[in-house]
């Protein structure tokens, strides 16, 4: 739509074709894309260096997309997809954790920025209204109606059609169960930084160097659906559901974490078995740790303990918070001793 306003012609077959083109252009490249960063990040093997190329990999696909006649959001999302079902190490906590906080900050900057650009734009579009100020409201607020009722319309029979396969296939899965989930799932449906980022991206002339048709009253109704579903919907949603007393089944969350507790146990105490067969341990050492195989799950799900076990594994648990508590203050203590030794006078910073 948007390459039809800029050049001014419109094909349907043509249309239809480059739609077709572009897509499977974006996935190849996102795909090939994805592929080649799992290998240099297995290369690299630097958490620091890992999260910096996660960084710069959206932009190659993107541009790499783009000069390919594809979609470059298209492009980015496959990267981001295969990247995250591929990319998942167990073992990789420093990565985990260093590019989970690194993208956090990285989402808050750039929401923070689109939302700040798209209310410099707003000032622009008042400023050009002419008049017409009511009638944007009255689309504004027209969209926002379409936008809302359209997910409630796709909600209500995706939910029952959920349902139903669900208990023919006899799959526990948490779907909706009643019209009250159901409708705290519609009230949910908010739009965010991708509304905002869509908008902006619509170019600011045509080919002919006219002013793109439209493109004030877009951004306008953009934010409008932005301010009721994000800011209204988003305030009113913990009033609606504890309106309408919607609530977690604790009881089958309980009875999952009690599965992967025993799940996680079972595995650690089969690993120490294949370890038992290669080296030997003194009898103490394979007490201890069978205990704490068994330990690994009871963190997990403390209901998976019996009652004889459960006091010794209190007494355990408390134990180990103490010694846990007194090697915090022990090491904070040491590094400040540390850090106080590099002001002194003749002091080597680089030790």
């Amino acid at each position: 739509a948007i390459a039809a306003a800029v050049s001014g012609t419109f094909s349907l077959p043509e249309a239809f074709g480059l739609l077709i083109l572009s897509a499977v252009v974006a996935v190849a490249v996102g795909l090939a894309i994805g592929w080649l960063t799992i290998k240099l990040m297995n290369l690299l093997g630097d958490a620091t260096l890992q999260v910096g190329l996660t960084l710069l990999v959206p932009f190659v696909a993107y541009v790499l997309a783009e000069e390919l006649e594809g979609s470059g959001v298209l492009a980015v999302l496959t990267v981001a997809l295969f990247l995250a079902e591929h990319t998942a190490d167990a073992d990789d906590v420093l990565g985990r954790l260093t590019g989970r906080t690194f993208w956090d900050i990285v989402d808050t900057l750039v929401t923070g920025v689109a939302f700040g650009l798209i209310g410099l734009e707003l000032h622009t579009v008042f400023g050009t209204a002419d008049g017409h100020a009511l009638e944007m409201v009255g689309w504004g607020l027209a969209i926002v109606a379409v936008v809302v009722g359209v997910r409630l319309l796709w909600l209500l029979p995706a939910t029952w059609l959920a349902k139903r396969l669900h208990t023919r296939r006899d799959v526990s899965e948490e779907i909706p169960t009643s019209w009250r989930e159901t409708v705290v799932m519609w009230w949910a449906g908010m739009r965010g930084v991708a509304s905002v980022a869509l908008a902006l991206a619509i170019p600011l002339e045509t080919d002919d160097g006219q002013p793109f048709p439209g493109r004030e009253e877009i951004i306008f109704i953009a934010f409008a659906v932005i301010m009721a579903t994000l800011v209204f919907q988003g305030l009113t949603l913990p009033w609606l559901v504890r309106k309408l007393k919607v609530r977690a089944d604790t009881a089958a969350e309980e009875a999952l974490e009690r599965d992967l507790a025993i799940r996680a146990a079972k595995a650690a105490k089969y690993r120490l078995k294949e370890i038992q067969e290669v080296e030997e341990f003194p009898e103490e050492v394979v007490e201890r740790l069978q205990r704490a195989a068994y330990d690994i799950g009871a963190r997990i799900s403390p209901d998976m303990i019996d009652e004889e076990r459960r006091e010794a594994y209190a007494q355990r648990a408390k134990r180990f918070k103490a010694i846990s508590r007194v090697q915090r203050e022990m090491m904070s203590a040491a590094r400040h001793e540390v850090l106080s030794a590099r002001s002194e006078p003749g002091s080597d910073p680089e030790v």
